[in-house]
């Protein structure tokens, strides 16, 4: 792939995200960027608004057996399983490599209990990292296995004690495999999250014709890649208009004008992911042309962009 050539626009691309500045609206989606070193390679990694880190969990965790990522003809499907080396490897290898860089470090966390989220949200906040990501899509082992994110009063549970161990802000990620995303996204608000973050994939499968076995391991993955996008819109426009909280909108993302519909729907900023899979410059041919989309409306900000949409 070759480097986009570098375009000067004159618009303001900075944006606020509860409370946290991003010199650009373009951020790395946890799970698709590693922890940044690996795509430090094509560009700076501080041509970025910021960085989703890739998810951690309280320990190191080896994911699932393959295979575990299948394409399709619009995405991929994933089920990788959390693969991480552990919140504390992290803070001691990763972060520090990252703060050599001007972006903002977002990390993202899984756990298995309530008080797992709270043990990482001390360490990582005081470690440094400028917002904690709460992935609530991960199952609640007291729970029986429920998703955090399928039930509003588990997804309030894991949004307070985040909260009540984190000074940084928190972003909770929503899950769309439930059936009113807003009854999550009220039920995240209440318990006091600073921030929401959405889609995380959709739940899907494939199966080989001719041995029968679906193609992944696990049976099922998570959907990614531009057959979400759709879906990831009227969500994030669903969530804008149900509770007063910056967004930061994924799903799909290719392209300016995806990242435009995003804002416009609500957004605040906006996550690339599986497309760097497919072109590590994904993210900033997104970025300028965002921008372009911006200057060619007449705005002075590309924020100007947030919450545009008329609807019919």
């Amino acid at each position: 792939m070759v480097r986009p050539e570098r375009r000067d626009l004159p618009v303001d691309q900075s944006v606020d995200l509860a409370g946290v500045r991003l010199k650009n609206p373009i951020v790395v989606a946890s799970g698709t960027f590693g922890f940044g070193r690996e795509y430090g390679q094509f560009y700076d990694l501080s041509e970025l608004g910021g960085i989703c880190a890739k998810g951690l969990t309280l320990h190191r965790r080896e994911g699932n057996p393959p295979p575990r990522i299948a394409e399709t003809p619009m995405g991929i499907l994933n089920s990788v399983g959390l693969q991480n080396p552990g919140v504390d490897a992290f803070i001691e290898h990763e972060l520090p490599e990252l703060r050599k860089h001007d972006l903002v470090v977002i990390a993202n966390i899984s756990g298995n209990t309530p008080e797992e989220y709270g043990i990482m949200c001390e360490k990582l906040s005081e470690a440094g990292v400028d917002m904690i990501e709460v992935n609530i899509s991960c199952p609640n082992v007291k729970a029986g296995g429920l998703a955090y994110g399928t039930k509003p009063e588990l997804a309030a549970e894991v949004t307070r004690v985040a909260k009540e161990h984190a000074t940084v802000p928190v972003m909770v990620k929503l899950s769309p495999n439930v059936t009113d995303v807003t009854e999550i996204a009220r039920a995240v608000a209440d318990a006091g999250a600073d921030a929401l973050s959405l889609i995380n994939t959709l739940r899907g499968m494939r199966i080989d014709v001719n041995t029968r076995r679906p193609i992944l391991k696990m049976n099922t993955g998570g959907l990614s890649g531009p057959a979400v996008l759709p879906v990831a819109v009227r969500m994030v426009w669903e969530v804008a208009n149900a509770v007063d909280l910056p967004i930061l909108g994924m799903g799909g993302v290719a392209k300016g004008e995806d990242a435009a519909q995003l804002m416009l729907a609500g957004a605040s900023a906006v996550a690339v992911g599986t497309a760097c899979f497919a072109d590590p410059y994904a993210p900033i041919r997104v970025r300028d042309g965002l921008a372009q989309i911006a200057c060619a409306q007449g705005l002075d900000k590309v924020s100007d962009l947030t919450g545009g949409v008329r609807p019919w």
